[in-house]
């Protein structure tokens, strides 16, 4: 796994930014504690699948949206063909079922922008944590459920959490005190709600 970092740092540092580094590098750790086959195939191609992983979420193929670098750049950088890459990327993104947009792995100087890192479930309503009352707002972001609290400071002005991702808020049912909740996005387990 060593050489799979090694690639990611340089092509990242050299042709990409420090936002992208930080987050491939946490993929391929998070990859290999899912025992992900880095022993099948070349280093090469794994790292530039999952730097196309994080593109991906993050739509590093726009052009309107800095850093840009095609799939067919990308798959140069690291010497690999097209074909191997995306093979990779698929392998990786299907293990750890990551989507576009995806709040966990989104670059945190896009995350004031992406809905999903602000789509919260309260008691079978999705709503956009941005345009609650600010009170909502701050205990959410206590508990980690945003990044940010939005009516008090920009995006630019705090730093992101890291690994902010698919929250719920649960609500006590008012049947049998038991609580109700639907994800409004990927669930995660064990996470606490708005009001517990």
């Amino acid at each position: 796994m060593g050489r799979i970092l090694e690639l990611i740092n340089a092509f990242c540092l050299n042709h990409l930014d420090e936002e992208y580094y930080e987050l491939c590098d946490d993929l391929t750790w998070t990859a290999f504690e899912e025992d992900l086959p880095f022993e099948k195939g070349q280093p090469a191609g794994w790292a530039s699948g999952i730097v196309h992983a994080i593109g991906f979420v993050n739509f590093l193929h726009d052009p309107s949206r800095p850093p840009h670098m095609t799939s067919a750049q990308l798959a140069e950088g690291f010497g690999v063909s097209q074909q191997t890459m995306q093979n990779k990327s698929k392998i990786i993104r299907d293990r750890l079922d990551i989507m576009q947009m995806d709040p966990d792995w989104c670059l945190p100087s896009q995350l004031g922008d992406n809905p999903l890192v602000w789509m919260l479930n309260i008691d079978g309503f999705v709503i956009d944590a941005r345009s609650a009352p600010i009170e909502f707002q701050q205990e959410a972001y206590r508990l980690g459920l945003i990044p940010y609290v939005p009516g008090e400071i920009s995006s630019e002005e705090h730093e992101p959490q890291s690994g902010t991702g698919a929250r719920i808020i649960e609500f006590p049912s008012k049947q049998n005190n038991a609580p109700i909740s639907q994800p409004a996005r990927k669930a995660k387990d064990d996470e606490p709600g708005l009001f517990e």
